[in-house]
């Protein structure tokens, strides 16, 4: 919660978003106490959402009530979930992907707003990751030491 806290106190002062929040116009809550709340008149967002469960997604989305919006946040190359837990993020855009009234936004490295040497950092990565996939497609020895034999999810069908 403290990415979203941070985010508020650089757009408003500190006074505002004590205020706010001290007169319930801003509530910051971890997702485990959505349960049971039909959410009305509000905008309402799920940041790291790459780290929920299926379940836990889809518990938060019907949480949207009449004349609210939601706003899902994730980047799905940084899930922490446990070896075998689907992300809900991921599980979420497979199945909504279409649906009239629901967007899908993906930002790249030129969306990065942090640091200037965290573009850099980041187009590395990924670069090393294209790398690592396609000698892995490709069933050759792969840049970190393994043998690939299994195209990436989606290839290869």
């Amino acid at each position: 919660m403290r990415p979203l806290l941070d985010a508020l106190n650089e757009m408003l002062d500190f006074d505002q978003v004590k205020y706010l929040m001290e007169n319930d116009v801003i509530e910051v809550i971890p997702l485990a106490y959505m349960r049971g709340r039909t959410l009305n008149n509000a905008f309402i967002i799920l940041d790291e959402a790459q780290n929920s469960t299926s379940a836990q997604m889809k518990m938060f989305l019907t949480r949207m009530g009449e004349g609210s919006k939601i706003v899902v946040s994730g980047d799905d190359t940084q899930v922490d979930l446990p070896a075998g837990v689907s992300s809900g993020l991921q599980d979420a855009w497979r199945r909504l992907y279409g649906i009239q009234g629901i967007e899908f936004v993906t930002l790249q490295g030129a969306d990065i707003v942090r640091h200037p040497l965290v573009r850099q950092i980041v187009a590395r990565y990924e670069a090393q990751d294209n790398a690592t996939a396609s000698t892995a497609a490709a069933g050759t020895n792969n840049p970190l030491g393994g043998v690939g034999s299994q195209p990436p999810e989606g290839e290869g069908d």
